[in-house]
């Protein structure tokens, strides 16, 4: 479908909800129904006041970076609308101040000890062999203690977010839908390092020693914090996250943790560095499009890492600095932004450059006196936010880095998040 769908296209759009519905019939939840009625079958993932569609609905939550306010732009319609409260200790950047698990954005509130709970309002739920989409009203609905968010991550079951402190929240998921905040446990900080993963049914988490120091392995807990076992392969050092189709991957000092589970056993296989990786090049946190099992990373000052989960292997661009990375999947371009203002394109087998697009209104400033922009990608666009024009652009990555829509903000875009994927 183009973005201005026509009537027979929405017929169309309308026949496959009822497919959907339709093939889901068998395991989705029956309701009550009077004697000689037919019941009602409530399709997977269905929130109450929420409505299906037949074509996923992604939008972008935004920070704005002067007044904490938090706005949500809708993708398919264009229209942005401030969203709650604001608040004045959103911070400059992705990094730390803004993280989402595809439905939810964490965006920390006044004064650093909080973060604000935003429903983007849209949200996929994946079946494997096809997909389930669903749209509501965007709200803010509450704030969970941490200081700064660093990641978020999600499944059916619950929501962890990991603080740049350490600490995480692991929050339950049908509350969240239903626009309440829950813990199911909270996971002490003391000097750990890396992310909580929601996994298999449980939480991957980094564990420590005595005195807080990371010791290099993991955990697997369950959902309400308690221990299960552990991975024997270790990860020295964690620092960044993904969830793939093939598995968990947490990035380690010497490569990548590969964690996957059959059957309820967790096992972990090392993906290494290919030859000596410096402190300054290894792995901070990965970016990707959902779904995909190509994962990009900055590579320090030499270039970007690209690891290819499917096969286990690393490749190292070296393409320089970039302020911003991403995979846009698997045999699709990667995209990185430089200092300059510039977007560029790489082949991922080949490592060329294969386009450039001249996108921010200004060089970044080394003084960081700006946010410092972020790259969101989904199946058919990237976006990358403009602090200095108060901008985002819509990129058609498959097109040569073509700028298909640019959005007026009249805010500055801090930091973003893409919901509904």
């Amino acid at each position: 479908m183009t973005w201005n769908s026509t009537a027979a296209a929405a017929l169309t759009a309308t026949a496959a909800v009822g497919m959907l519905l339709a093939g889901c019939a068998s395991a989705g939840v029956t309701s009550a129904g009077e004697p000689g009625r037919r019941q009602e079958v409530v399709p997977h993932g269905h929130v109450e006041g929420a409505e299906e569609t037949a074509e996923p609905q992604p939008r972008l939550i935004i920070a704005d970076g002067d007044t904490g306010t938090a706005h949500v732009l809708d993708l398919t319609t264009g229209k942005v609308s401030a969203v709650g409260g604001s608040g004045s200790d959103v911070g400059s950047g992705i990094d730390g101040a803004l993280s989402g698990d595809g439905r939810f954005a964490y965006l920390t509130a006044p004064g650093g000890t909080a973060t604000r709970v935003i429903d983007g309002g849209a949200w996929t739920v994946d079946h494997g062999d096809h997909s389930h989409y669903y749209r509501a009203e965007a709200r803010e609905i509450g704030t969970v203690a941490g200081g700064r968010p660093e990641n978020a991550f999600g499944d059916a079951g619950v929501t962890a977010v990991t603080f740049t402190g350490g600490s995480a929240r692991v929050l339950d998921r049908a509350a969240l839908d239903r626009g309440d905040i829950v813990e199911t446990t909270a996971i002490g900080g003391g000097g750990r390092h890396g992310t909580v993963v929601p996994y298999g049914g449980h939480l991957l988490v980094p564990a420590v020693g005595p005195g807080g120091k990371a010791t290099g392995g993991v955990e697997v807990r369950a959902r309400d914090g308690g221990p299960i076992s552990g991975i024997g392969e270790p990860c020295p050092e964690p620092r960044g996250a993904a969830v793939t189709r093939r598995g968990a991957v947490l990035g380690c000092a010497d490569g990548a943790l590969l964690v996957t589970e059959e059957g309820g056993a967790f096992s972990g296989a090392k993906i290494r560095y290919p030859g000596k990786t410096s402190e300054g090049d290894r792995v901070r946190e990965f970016a990707h499009r959902p779904g995909s099992t190509t994962l990009a990373a900055r590579a320090g000052d030499t270039g970007i890492w690209l690891l290819d989960v499917s096969a286990r292997k690393w490749t190292l661009l070296r393409t320089g600095p970039a302020v911003a990375v991403t995979a846009a999947g698997d045999g699709a371009p990667v995209l990185a932004l430089t200092a300059d203002g510039v977007l560029h394109a790489y082949d991922p087998g080949t490592g060329e450059e294969t386009a450039t697009a001249e996108l921010l209104a200004a060089p970044l400033p080394g003084s960081g006196d700006l946010p410092t922009p972020a790259i969101q990608v989904d199946a058919a666009r990237a976006y990358v936010n403009d602090p200095a024009a108060k901008a985002i652009y819509e990129i058609d990555y498959d097109d040569d880095l073509r700028r298909a829509r640019t959005f007026e903000l009249g805010f500055t875009p801090a930091s973003m998040v893409e919901t509904g994927r």
